[in-house]
C-alpha cells in the first residue's frame, strides 16, 4: 500500500463528492467541468494556501499540522472515522516506527478457554485483516460449517471473513443484504489499512481481493471508511432458516488489534429457537462432519 497516493486519492475522492450549493457557494453549473469543489476552492474554505492542500493531494504530508487536518475535514464534512483514516495517512504508520516483522498471531489460551465456555454463543477471535484465529462449536455451525474444526489452527489457511465474503459463494449466501456486508467490509478494512499501512500481510490481502473480486476492487477504489462494532444482521442459514442477530465485537488486550465478535438472538424469538437448535446440532469439535439438523 502507497500512502502517499492513498492520501491523495481519499482527499480526491471526498472532495468530488462534495457539491459547490453543499458548501453554500453560487456557480454556474455550465462553467463546470467537475462535479465536486475545486482545489481552490476548498482550499479556500478551510483556510490554507492552494500550494499546501495540493501538496497534501500529491501525498506530500510531511510536517502537516493537526489543526490543517482538522480544517480539511471540516470543510469536507469527514465522519469521525474518515477524520481518523485521514490522520492516520498523513501520518503512515511506516514513517512512525520500524516495519513490522511478520509474524503468525494466535488466539491465547485464556481466549480459547474463553470462546469454549461461551456453549449457548457464536464467538469467534479474528486479528485486525479478518483472520480467524480460533472459533467456539456455535460460532464455526453459524458461520462456516462446510470448513474443518482445525481451520484456523493453520496459519497459511486459515479462513479470513472478508476473503470469504467476496470469495466463498457459500458464506456470502448467508447475508440477507450481502451488498451491505460487502461495503463494510471494505470500509472497516479501509480504516485498518490506514492505521497499518506496514502491515504486509494485509497489503497482500487487499491485493489478492482487488485481483480475483471485480466487487471488492470497484468497492476498494470508492475509499468508503466506517467501523462497525456492533449491529444486527440477517442470516439465510443452509441448516435453520433466517436468524435475526445482534453482535458486539470486543477488542482484547494488547496491541495486536485482536477482538471477539459474538452474536445474540432476542430471547424467545424464532431466532433464538432457531440457534438454539443449530447448538444442539452442531457436530462435537473433534469432528468435521457438517452440521444436519
Amino acid at each position: 500500500m502507497d500512502a502517499p497516493s492513498e492520501l491523495g486519492d481519499f482527499l480526491k475522492s471526498r472532495r468530488a463528492a462534495l457539491r459547490p450549493e453543499d458548501v453554500g457557494l453560487a456557480t454556474a453549473p455550465s462553467r463546470r467541468r467537475v462535479a465536486g469543489l475545486r482545489r481552490e476552492e476548498l482550499a479556500l474554505l478551510a483556510g490554507v494556501s492552494i500550494t499546501h492542500y495540493t501538496r497534501l493531494e500529491q501525498g506530500r504530508a510531511a510536517g502537516v499540522s493537526d489543526s490543517v487536518l482538522e480544517a480539511i475535514a471540516r470543510t469536507l464534512r469527514l465522519s469521525e472515522d474518515e477524520t481518523a483514516h485521514l490522520r492516520d495517512l498523513a501520518r503512515p504508520a511506516g514513517a512512525r516506527r520500524p516495519a513490522a516483522v511478520p509474524r503468525a498471531e494466535r488466539a491465547t489460551a485464556s481466549a480459547r478457554q474463553l470462546l469454549a465456555a461461551m456453549t449457548d454463543v457464536p464467538a469467534l477471535i479474528l486479528d485486525r485483516r479478518g483472520d480467524v484465529l480460533a472459533w467456539n462449536r456455535l460460532g464455526r455451525a453459524l458461520l462456516a460449517p462446510h470448513l474443518s474444526w482445525e481451520a484456523p489452527d493453520t496459519p497459511g489457511e486459515r479462513p479470513n471473513l472478508i476473503r470469504m465474503l467476496f470469495l466463498d459463494e457459500r458464506y456470502r449466501d448467508l447475508y440477507a443484504d450481502r451488498k451491505e456486508e460487502a461495503l463494510l467490509a471494505v470500509a472497516s478494512l479501509r480504516l485498518v489499512a490506514g492505521r497499518h499501512s506496514d502491515d504486509r500481510a494485509l497489503a497482500e490481502l487487499i491485493g489478492q481481493l482487488s485481483i480475483q473480486s471485480r466487487e471488492f476492487a470497484a468497492l476498494w477504489a470508492r475509499h468508503p471508511v466506517r467501523t462497525c462494532t456492533s449491529g444486527a444482521k440477517t442470516l439465510h442459514h443452509p441448516a435453520v432458516g433466517t436468524l435475526e442477530l445482534s453482535f458486539e465485537n470486543l477488542c482484547l488486550p494488547g496491541a495486536s488489534g485482536q477482538r471477539l465478535i459474538a452474536y445474540t438472538a432476542e430471547p424467545g424469538s424464532p431466532s433464538d429457537a432457531a440457534l438454539r437448535l443449530l447448538a444442539g446440532a452442531a457436530p462435537d469439535p473433534v469432528g468435521s462432519a457438517p452440521v444436519a439438523v
